[in-house]
């Protein structure tokens, strides 16, 4: 999914919503450090991707509260 088509989708979303994603990210997050320590190279794109994502919902949630 392309990051315009992404960050559409997260402005449609509500904020209960996007907490919930954010937390679910994290977790993800987590359980790819371990992969990546295992030395599963492949974890390395996709942990970037997943926190620019995470920048993204966390960003949208701000704005949303204020």
């Amino acid at each position: 999914m392309k990051a315009k088509d992404h960050v559409k989708k997260i402005r449609d979303m509500s904020v209960d919503e996007l907490q919930r994603q954010e937390k679910e990210m994290v977790e993800q997050m987590f359980r790819m450090r371990f992969q990546w320590a295992m030395g599963q190279t492949e974890t390395l794109n996709k942990m970037r991707e997943l926190r620019k994502q995470r920048a993204r919902v966390l960003t949208v949630i701000q704005e949303k509260e204020s």
